[in-house]
């Protein structure tokens, strides 16, 4: 009878559960939960006076942020359970569907001088420059591990990707969006010279790029006034304190009276409707306020140590592709973080670019999310 039972139970078709796979990688994981935890603490705190004025409800900025990262941790978990090899087969797609919505928010309504979001009735809005990002850093894996060994080439090593960024950042210029077009730039840079583009091709690159910064002044002069007003405005703040410089001097009111330790969280004086929008692109001054030195250090640090288990988990990675997304992902995350940290603190122009993990917004967190389980699906080794 136990004979006839094992052998029963050895034909029984088994239970198809989830696939046991290698496990990822702690460290990054857990780096990757304390910015969101540390950023949905933060926007709590930086968002609740603005949050009152505006919709007579402190936790209006923080109610729809704790959904998108409860979803966005989903989508994280299941991004590193998926095989990352598929993205060479989405990637081209990926990058059509955002062009498609680089066009279509040119014909949305302006909000503070720009076209940046798509308005989904009842579902809120999408910004479709974080969905390019996702998508350049996609195909421009599939192409450079496809052809890695023709890179020094012009025709493979220079020419696929300046069309890509070219269509890409003439859309983004045209909201205009010049933060974005800068980042998504860099990017591609940076993969490109990561994945064997000839350093010559940079230096051409360069004159390139100053012929298409007089282009563009040329082409689209509505865009002359925009960058001027934010050059002057960053050069001296203080020249027009009630209106360009207005942002940019209470965001260094808010850091220099952070001191060391901080006024404490929740005890910010420049969130009071003094510092715009400090829910989104000038979060950090809020945190410096509130934390002080020591608390934007340990912020900054975990930033850092993000990119640093980033690169490691590139150096490690089982083939070409999988490195290259993981480089193109928290090299994205350091270089947008490295912006807004610069416009906050006056260090470059006000391009208005938010914060990793801490700036609301639903679409940007949940592509960062979606994009740290991929570097988590390539932590796992499998080729």
């Amino acid at each position: 009878m136990h004979k006839q039972n094992a052998i029963q139970a050895a034909h029984r078709p088994k239970a198809r559960g989830l696939r046991q796979l290698p496990a990822m990688d702690l460290p990054f994981l857990l780096l990757v939960l304390a910015l969101v935890g540390t950023g949905l603490v933060m926007l709590g705190s930086a968002s609740s006076a603005v949050a009152l004025y505006r919709r007579g409800d402190p936790y209006a900025y923080l109610r729809p942020q704790l959904l998108y990262a409860a979803l966005g941790i989903a989508a994280m978990w299941v991004a590193s359970r998926v095989d990352y090899h598929i993205y060479h087969r989405l990637a081209w797609g990926l990058l059509a569907v955002s062009l498609v919505l680089l066009t279509a928010v040119l014909f949305m309504p302006e909000y503070n001088g720009c076209r940046r979001w798509l308005v989904l009735p009842g579902l809120g809005t999408l910004q479709p420059s974080e969905i390019a990002k996702f998508a350049v850093v996609l195909v421009f894996a599939h192409i450079i591990s496809l052809n890695h060994s023709r890179m020094g080439s012009f025709g493979v090593g220079v020419l696929p990707f300046v069309l890509v960024l070219g269509v890409v950042a003439t859309l983004m210029l045209l909201e205009p969006h010049l933060s974005g077009t800068v980042l998504i730039l860099c990017i591609g840079a940076v993969l490109m010279f990561v994945g064997g583009t000839g350093l010559k091709w940079f230096i051409f690159a360069g004159a390139g790029g100053a012929a298409a910064v007089g282009s563009a002044v040329l082409i689209m002069p509505d865009l002359v006034p925009y960058a001027a007003n934010r050059l002057s405005s960053w050069l001296d703040p203080f020249a027009d304190p009630l209106g360009a410089g207005h942002q940019t001097i209470q965001s260094l009111y808010a850091i220099g009276s952070g001191g060391a330790a901080g006024l404490g969280l929740g005890n910010s004086r420049q969130k009071h409707l003094f510092v715009p929008e400090p829910q989104n692109d000038f979060i950090f001054s809020i945190l410096c306020e509130e934390l002080g030195f020591v608390g934007a250090s340990g912020v900054i640090l975990l930033f850092v140590l993000l990119l640093w288990r980033g690169i490691t988990l590139a150096v490690n990675a089982p083939d070409r592709f999988g490195a290259l997304l993981v480089v193109g992902f928290v090299v994205q995350v350091a270089l947008q973080a490295v912006l807004n940290i610069a416009v906050v603190t006056n260090t470059i122009p006000n391009t208005g670019i938010s914060l990793p993990f801490f700036s609301s917004g639903g679409t940007s967190l949940l592509m960062l999310l979606g994009e740290m389980g991929i570097v988590l699906s390539v932590s796992r080794g499998e080729t």
